[in-house]
């Protein structure tokens, strides 16, 4: 079936069964153009919350789906493609996390939102790249546990003045961005402002002019005066970035910077999504509550 079909039965099957499409940024360009709503993960939680719809198809990885649904228990949250996951959020589990607990009595849990319901339900606070630094200064306690991204837990670590233990994460799309990638570009693109995400290693944010959430690089390309820029996140960005801002020029820091699990969402998955109900997300509701909670303390605290 073309594209346009598939568009046009994707358009009649949303208005039947009162859906809305959530899709990340990271996602094919084709599949954000048919969203009713495209962020990153703090503000499609924000979207999933406020959303009036009866089903919700979310556009993205597994754990992103389990945070709708931990939100909107009441609406059928709808994952086109089950095995859709995230290796980062597998990084890390509810056993190993517990087992951690026991090391750290005294340490508070803070759980990148890029992470499973039961991870999140044994924690005390999720956050976002948007909002982590504002997310670990609000708590109390003076030590953190920050999981599963090691390399977001050591860009907060400069900004606070707790004692964070950093889990052995990372996001592959990130970790392939190698420092030699920058200094490549920058000698390439001098005048070009080098735009990183926190999940970065820490020698290539060394590099960066502005450390931003996928939300804040698009926000801070449309802002700024320069008129180039390296972009060091996953690379589908590029052409939301170009088809927003077509006078400026983007370069994305590697070739590599590639979520697969992300490119698995099709037209077609979607369409199936739809028409046969699938694939439906539950999260057990032991489990549910108490991810809940953190999710909630999250969303409390304001990050751009």
């Amino acid at each position: 079936m073309e594209n346009q079909l598939i568009i046009e039965e994707i358009k009649k099957l949303k208005a039947e069964r009162n859906a809305v499409i959530l899709s990340h940024f990271y996602t094919r360009s084709e599949v954000q153009e048919v969203a009713d709503f495209v962020g990153d993960s703090l503000s499609l939680c924000k979207a999933a919350v406020n959303s009036k719809a009866d089903v919700i198809v979310f556009a993205g990885v597994h754990f992103m789906a389990e945070s709708a649904s931990i939100i909107s228990p009441e609406k059928t949250v709808l994952l086109p493609v089950p095995d859709a996951g995230c290796p980062m959020a597998d990084m890390v589990t509810a056993e190993s996390l517990r087992d951690a607990k026991k090391k750290h009595p005294d340490a508070a849990v803070v759980c990148y939102v890029n992470s499973s319901a039961a991870v999140k339900a044994e924690s005390d606070i999720c956050c976002t790249s948007a909002n982590a630094i504002n997310v670990v200064n609000s708590i109390e306690s003076r030590e953190i546990l920050f999981i599963p991204d090691k390399n977001l837990g050591a860009f907060v670590s400069l900004h606070t003045d707790k004692k964070i233990h950093l889990w052995p994460g990372f996001c592959h799309v990130h970790e392939n961005i190698s420092g030699e990638d920058i200094q490549e570009l920058k000698e390439l693109h001098p005048d070009a402002e080098f735009l990183a995400h926190p999940e970065c290693r820490p020698e290539v944010l060394g590099f960066a002019d502005r450390i931003l959430s996928t939300s804040g690089i698009i926000k801070e390309a449309g802002s700024s005066g320069s008129t180039e820029f390296i972009i060091g996140t996953e690379k589908e960005i590029i052409r939301s970035l170009k088809r927003k801002y077509p006078d400026k020029k983007f370069y994305p820091a590697s070739g590599k910077a590639f979520c697969y699990n992300m490119k698995k969402i099709t037209l077609e998955a979607v369409l199936n999504s739809l028409r046969n109900n699938e694939f439906e997300i539950h999260v057990p509701e032991q489990i549910r509550v108490k991810a809940r909670k953190t999710l909630d303390r999250m969303l409390e605290i304001n990050g751009n």
